[in-house]
């Protein structure tokens, strides 16, 4: 019965529990466009407009927030564990800095890389599950009438059935290696812009919600502009499906890199990114300032003190 009273006095308790509450509005907020940018991804998909014609023309605009279950559910808990995973790192790596400060540059970098790398676990799965329901309708054309997914736990259950534990974590190498250097620029992209657009927020917490929607989405931006290309090759090694007519197409990262580029280019690395971007931008805005506000509630028993200016 004592457990939350004591949970949120702690500095932790309130990192979780605010990070939880940025990963609820950056599900909300970006889900439609990840929708876009996964469809984008695959061979033939044609310009994000057209992608939305045909999505909202065959199958509804339900259709754009299929599988939101799967990550609303994890992505919540999740991101409360990453920025609570973030506080504990970034002071760890760079233990000079005193407890009344925040921490450095260097401590925000390897606190975001080793965040990164921690949270793959979980996100590896959630993701295959996501990808598998966006492309739904896709895969059924081309399985010729396999059997619709009724959601994330009915696709959980065909994958473990079908391919065991190592089909549930196909594609966790790609996963580690996007997002461990991703996060790194992540948290080190919004704490130097925070503190360009505001000097001195870091320490006393006075930005206002125009600079926490800025500074998290420039953040958002720079960590997919790194990364892209290895998302690009993670979303195609985690939409294959085996089956007893056809072997996988891609054999790993590099046959998966080595075919798509010679068989549609190197621009194809590079294609759904402004869809990407245009999400990482609303999402990540959404998450920090959703973060930063609760953070302060929760802080400051519900008040909340910022300035009315940059």
């Amino acid at each position: 019965m004592d457990f939350w009273p004591e949970f949120l006095a702690s500095s932790w308790g309130r990192e979780f529990v605010a990070g939880g509450f940025g990963g609820i509005a950056g599900i909300i907020s970006g889900y439609p466009l990840d929708t876009l940018r996964i469809r984008l991804q695959q061979p033939n998909s044609g310009s994000a407009f057209s992608i939305l014609r045909r999505v909202m023309a065959g199958e509804g605009p339900a259709a754009l927030y299929r599988g939101m279950g799967a990550p609303l559910a994890s992505v919540t808990f999740q991101n409360a564990m990453v920025f609570q995973t973030y506080a504990i790192l970034s002071r760890a790596f760079d233990s000079s800095v005193s407890a009344s400060d925040p921490p450095s540059y260097k401590g925000v970098v390897l606190g975001g890389v080793g965040t990164g790398a921690i949270q793959s676990i979980m996100l590896s799965p959630v993701e295959l599950v996501k990808i598998r329901l966006q492309l739904q309708n896709v895969s059924h054309a081309n399985l010729h009438g396999a059997a619709s997914y009724k959601g994330p736990v009915s696709v959980a259950k065909s994958i473990l059935k079908t391919e065991g534990i190592k089909g549930i974590y196909r594609g966790f190498v790609i996963t580690v290696l996007r997002d461990a250097p991703a996060h790194g620029v992540y948290f080190w992209t919004y704490e130097y812009m925070r503190e360009q657009f505001h000097p001195g927020c870091r320490k006393n917490g006075q930005e206002n919600l125009r600079t926490m929607l800025t500074a998290g989405g420039l953040a958002g931006v720079a960590s997919w502009l790194c990364c892209y290309p290895l998302d690009v090759v993670k979303t195609r090694l985690q939409a294959q499906t085996p089956s007893s007519s056809s072997p996988l197409k891609y054999k790993g990262i590099l046959d998966c890199f080595r075919r798509s580029v010679k068989e549609e280019g190197y621009c194809v690395l590079w294609r759904g990114l402004g869809t990407a971007v245009a999400r990482a931008f609303v999402v990540n805005g959404a998450v920090f300032a959703a973060y930063e506000i609760a953070l302060r509630c929760l802080f400051n028993n519900g008040s909340i003190q910022t300035e009315n200016t940059i």
